[in-house]
């Protein structure tokens, strides 16, 4: 990425370590050990895909600096830890969180296709990430099974879609038959980052009696390329709903006409926008994240910018485990922020910046 002589090659296969990436011209051989110094410690992964999208021209390419290690990753501040929305704490048996009563996260798998530098679950997930056993999966089965309380399963993990057909439509056809659920819901980022894993056998692998959606991870308009909104027009027009989240990221997606292109590109695709996840205090990735007072700004101006059909909510989720909320004026303070039950947590008050209630950005 540093320089403009970089020689590019095509990258046939996923790419996991710096002289991968060196081979493949998106980094200059100076960064090789700072990137396996980090592979270390944090997961890498980039899809070929992925690849054929960074301009090894720009320093600041902003796909690169959402999948190639940077040695920052390599400190953390004070605020980051290691589990930072609480998963660990909610996860009553293997395989489940449940942080609200009427849904709950199902993780199968722990391996993605391609690693984000700025992951929530960057401690649990990668390559070897075991699956759930045949034993584990039917607990967590049963612990949904046995909560009436429980109406939605969010697929998550790691990437459901990186499951075979055939395994996943065994947990959808599991999931479909238990009386007291009316969503399946499964996150994803396989559409954009390996999209000939969305073929006909694994949308059919999908279908359900009861509602499924699936929403798509993306978050700068260069990654919807024409394999990726084909693969999201398979799912579409099997007929399942997508729903897109984004997280805004630091040198990614941090202005307005970024957001606006993005937000434009999934309507576009009929892929409605849901989330833009303010950055979790992940270890590591400070040199990503924004402050909440930028968010806001960005928010304000994509409101007069593009219809509500592209309006995505801004939502942080308070760090320990008590939930996501939009970050707006109603639940922010100086120092203090409340959930969904109207309770006040801390939040660190100068990282990130909040504006003060009643502010104009």
């Amino acid at each position: 990425m540093e320089g403009s002589s970089l020689p590019r090659a095509h990258a046939a296969h996923t790419l996991r370590s710096g002289a991968d990436l060196a081979a493949a011209g998106v980094v200059e051989a100076q960064r090789v050990a700072d990137i396996d110094r980090v592979a270390e410690r944090y997961a890498v992964a980039i899809t070929p895909e992925m690849i054929e999208l960074i301009d090894p021209a720009d320093p600041n390419d902003p796909i690169a600096r959402q999948f190639v290690p940077d040695a920052l990753e390599l400190e953390t501040a004070p605020e980051e830890r290691s589990d930072p929305i609480g998963d660990v704490r909610l996860s009553p048996v293997k395989g489940i969180v449940h942080r609200y009563p009427d849904r709950v996260l199902l993780k199968p798998l722990h391996t993605c296709p391609v690693y984000c530098r700025f992951c929530f679950r960057r401690e649990a997930v990668g390559p070897g990430g075991e699956a759930l056993s045949e034993a584990e999966l039917t607990a967590a089965l049963a612990y949904i099974r046995e909560r009436p309380e429980i109406w939605e399963v969010i697929l998550t993990g790691g990437d459901p879609l990186l499951l075979s057909p055939r395994r996943l439509g065994q947990i959808i056809g599991e999931l479909d038959a238990i009386p007291q659920l009316g969503v399946i819901r499964l996150h994803t980022r396989v559409p954009v980052v390996s999209p000939a894993r969305i073929t006909a056998e694994l949308v059919a692998s999908l279908r359900a009696d009861k509602a499924v959606y699936v929403v798509l991870h993306a978050n700068h308009p260069r990654e919807l390329t024409a394999a990726a909104t084909a693969a999201c027009r398979r799912i579409i027009d099997s007929g399942i709903p997508m729903l897109a989240q984004s997280v805004l990221l630091k040198g990614v997606n941090d202005d307005p006409a970024t957001l606006e292109a993005l937000m434009r590109g999934f309507v576009r695709n009929r892929i409605k926008p849901y989330y833009l996840h303010h950055g979790d205090l992940a270890p590591g990735t400070a040199h990503l994240r924004t402050t909440i007072a930028d968010g806001q700004r960005l928010m304000r101006r994509l409101r007069g910018r593009v219809s509500g059909l592209c309006q995505p909510d801004y939502v942080l989720d308070i760090p320990g485990g008590h939930g996501k909320v939009p970050v707006g004026p109603t639940y922010l303070g100086h120092d203090k922020i409340a959930d969904w039950h109207g309770k006040l947590h801390a939040y660190p008050a100068s990282y990130p910046a909040v504006a003060k209630p009643g502010t104009v950005g």
